[in-house]
């Protein structure tokens, strides 16, 4: 006999913490991040979004200690490359992107190349639910976080040392870690000028 999971209830609690979630500046993050236990708990509400016929398109990288270390050394040299006149500061800029929270989760969008009819378009919007989802449980267990793309994110030399293949692409690298303050709020759009009804 399947299982089923209980219908929806009201979840007032809920509600109230979506309404009034704002990401935390990655810049103003500290330690400590999560435990690995909680880590694991965030990355599996994370990965549990609509993925179309179960594919699922998208992969993720957790960088921490000093795999931020490593990965930065390598924004620093194709920064480098592309900027060898900036000065040495700026790119020790770029080397430290990611000592900017304990944790940092890069969210690869990896189509899959299936027989059954599931456009790219869709697959990658399952990768960007991947970023949101994983900000809300990080936040939901008491942690700051960010989702950021930025230059590198384009870039090919840093996606080849991530070892990502022909069709996969950044959606999104996620920043997890205590925030140094809290947020501030931000004005939104009036619903009359984005929303519509047939």
């Amino acid at each position: 006999m399947s299982e089923h999971f209980p219908l929806p209830t009201q979840n007032p609690d809920v509600l109230n913490f979506l309404r009034n979630r704002r990401s935390n500046l990655a810049k103003a993050m500290e330690g400590p991040g999560p435990n690995q236990q909680t880590l694991a708990r965030i990355l599996e509400i994370g990965t549990r979004v609509p993925d179309h016929r179960k594919l699922p398109p998208w992969r993720l990288t957790v960088y921490q200690g000093d795999a931020r270390h490593e990965i930065g050394q390598a924004i620093a040299a194709a920064y480098r490359e592309d900027h060898p006149d900036h000065p040495e500061d700026r790119q020790q800029f770029e080397a430290d992107r990611f000592l900017r929270a304990p944790i940092v989760i890069a969210v690869i969008s990896a189509p899959v190349d299936c027989m059954r009819g599931t456009p790219v378009w869709e697959q990658q919007l399952s990768a960007g639910a991947v970023c949101f989802n994983l900000c809300l449980a990080a936040q939901a267990s008491g942690f700051g976080a960010q989702w950021l793309t930025e230059w590198y994110a384009y870039d090919p030399r840093i996606n080849a040392h991530m070892n990502m293949a022909d069709g996969e692409q950044i959606a999104g690298f996620v920043y997890i870690g205590t925030p140094s303050q809290g947020s501030l709020p931000r004005t939104r759009p009036a619903l009359t000028d984005v929303v519509s009804f047939a």
